[in-house]
């Protein structure tokens, strides 16, 4: 398998489980190559052409040509320097490593995070927030986050990847699909009647089971195990925590419960203001989540991939 088949059967699997819809990815899709084509020829040339093919800008090749044999992978959520000189200490110690995978984006992929946020808005129409209200109130927030990107070293691990010649690639969003649909689907079959109800049905998933051993388990960070689950939303895809107003306008739209993998104060205090549950998954566990989804899904394509975990991430595999 070669490194930009296996990265382009990502980017598939990731638009297949777009909770927003394949027809809605493909609209966007059109927009951006209608927006190219009408670009000068300067302004071409310095165009991100992946992106007419691959909606979402924190999933990308960060070193390597793509023509690289791939068969053995060291996967973690967070890839550092030091992860890259472990690669590389386990190459020299002869374990075969082909390439090395971080979950969270690196590189120009985390500049760019901000521009995935754009799919939140049509998420939560899903749910019941009119489009032009969602679309105010997100803006703001892709400013804030897009300003906050700015001064960070964004190209520091890609540069070690460079000098030790070890092909480097991101998975953030295409994996975070995975287990938003997983977990949606899941509680809308269920139908959990109290909120301790919507944390058997994650306490019952492997990923959230090892979890608890590490007491970093499923949790009810606002509400109590006896509310009413009422209409639950799962919120763990779309880059990063949207507005603080949402939950508001959540709560409005009927939604009883937020599932999610993590939240900042000040959404955990508008939570609170806008009676709204909310169940605290996990972060590493839910990412490591939708990592195995997908991973069970590239493997039933292409066979067999060694895959090391490191960094947070454990394979179970489900097929």
């Amino acid at each position: 398998m070669k490194l930009k088949d296996f990265f382009n059967s990502l980017v598939e699997f990731g638009i297949l489980s777009d909770p927003r819809g394949l027809d809605c990815v493909n609209k966007q899709l059109e927009i951006k190559k209608k927006k190219y084509d009408d670009l000068s020829n300067e302004k071409k040339s310095n165009f991100d052409l992946e992106s007419l093919k691959n909606p979402y800008k924190d999933t990308r090749i960060l070193n390597g040509s793509g023509d690289e044999e791939i068969k053995s992978i060291l996967i973690g959520i967070d890839i550092d320097v030091s992860e890259l000189l472990l690669a590389d200490y386990l190459k020299k110690s002869g374990k075969q490593i082909d390439l090395v995978m971080s979950h969270h984006p690196s590189g120009y992929a985390y500049a760019n995070l901000y521009e995935v946020m754009g799919m939140q808005k049509d998420i939560l129409e899903q749910f019941g927030v009119p489009i032009n209200v969602a679309e105010g109130l997100l803006s703001k927030r892709i400013k804030e986050v897009s300003r906050k990107l700015m001064p960070a070293n964004h190209t520091r691990v890609v540069d070690a990847a460079k000098l030790m010649n070890i092909p480097f690639i991101c998975a953030h969003t295409v994996a975070d699909n995975h287990v938003a649909k997983y977990l949606q689907d899941k509680f809308d079959s269920s139908k959990a009647y109290v909120v301790s109800d919507v944390v058997k049905t994650l306490e019952s998933i492997p990923e959230y089971k090892n979890s608890i051993r590490e007491s970093i388990g499923p949790k009810i960070i606002v509400g109590s195990e006896d509310n009413r689950a009422g209409k639950v939303f799962v919120d763990m895809t779309g880059g990063t925590e949207g507005a603080v107003e949402f939950l508001e306008k959540l709560s409005v739209a009927g939604v009883g419960t937020i599932v999610g993998m993590h939240m900042s104060e000040d959404h955990i205090k508008n939570a609170e203001k806008s009676n709204i549950n909310v169940v605290i998954a996990g972060h590493i566990s839910s990412d490591t989540l939708g990592l195995n989804l997908l991973l069970d899904k590239v493997e039933g394509k292409f066979g067999h991939i060694d895959i090391i975990p490191c960094s947070g991430f454990s394979r179970i595999n489900r097929k």
